[in-house]
């Protein structure tokens, strides 16, 4: 197969993987930390109106769906890669922190949440995904 089709068809399945996974944890997230009483999570204007409600907790699932999802991302795409696999991982990264950043702006939360997203659930997995997936193969 073309090296550059083979890394983008890469690209595409860690994005695939890593969004399914974000999906899955947030999607089972209230059956292990339930939403604060009066808390609507069903909808986007329902989130931003009882994010004063959340405690530091209620936020531990959201940061490891991003920071599991960025990793599971980076090392599908690494092992995928038909060559670049560490810049490969690092370009899911930098995806996955886009989007956390958009996510960021749209939905306040908390200034210490938001720092600590932005900082260590994106490129710092993206960087464990890339090598780990890269030292064992």
């Amino acid at each position: 197969m073309n090296p550059i089709l083979r890394n983008i068809l890469a690209v595409i399945a860690g994005l695939v993987s890593g969004n399914i996974l974000i999906m899955l944890i947030h999607k089972v997230s209230g059956s292990i930390i339930p939403p604060p009483d009066g808390a609507d999570i069903t909808t986007m204007e329902g989130l931003k109106s009882s994010m004063q409600l959340f405690e530091p907790k209620h936020f531990l699932m959201p940061f490891l769906a991003h920071a599991l999802g960025t990793f599971l991302g980076a090392a599908v795409t690494a092992y995928l890669a038909a060559n670049n696999h560490f810049k490969l991982a690092m370009l899911i990264g930098v995806f996955f922190l886009v989007a956390g950043i958009i996510n960021v702006v749209m939905l306040p939360s908390p200034i210490w949440f938001s720092a600590l997203d932005i900082l260590v659930a994106y490129l710092p997995m993206a960087y464990l995904g890339g090598k780990l997936t890269i030292k064992n193969n």
